[in-house]
């Protein structure tokens, strides 16, 4: 299922799941740092999503409060809420 969520208080501007049952297949993190979205959408890749939210929950950027890792979780977060997983 693909997943689309617009991230809040950080660089990039949308980020796309590709979600089958509780695994991210794939994730392409629009707008951002391309040196780190694309290495977080790497690893995050083939992982459950409990595990993505544990590890990158709560990384901060600067003083911003949130960082492109954190915002994948708030979205992991906000989709186990939206489809009930």
């Amino acid at each position: 299922m693909k997943y689309i969520y617009t991230p809040q208080g950080v660089c990039s501007m949308q980020m796309i799941f590709e979600i089958d049952g509780d695994i991210v297949k794939d994730l392409k993190i629009v707008g951002g740092c391309p040196g780190n979205t694309v290495g977080v959408a790497t690893l995050v890749k083939g992982k459950k999503i409990n595990e993505i939210i544990a590890i990158l929950k709560g990384i901060p950027c600067g003083s911003k409060g949130t960082s492109c890792p954190d915002q994948i979780a708030r979205a992991l977060e906000e989709y186990k809420q939206k489809y009930k997983i």
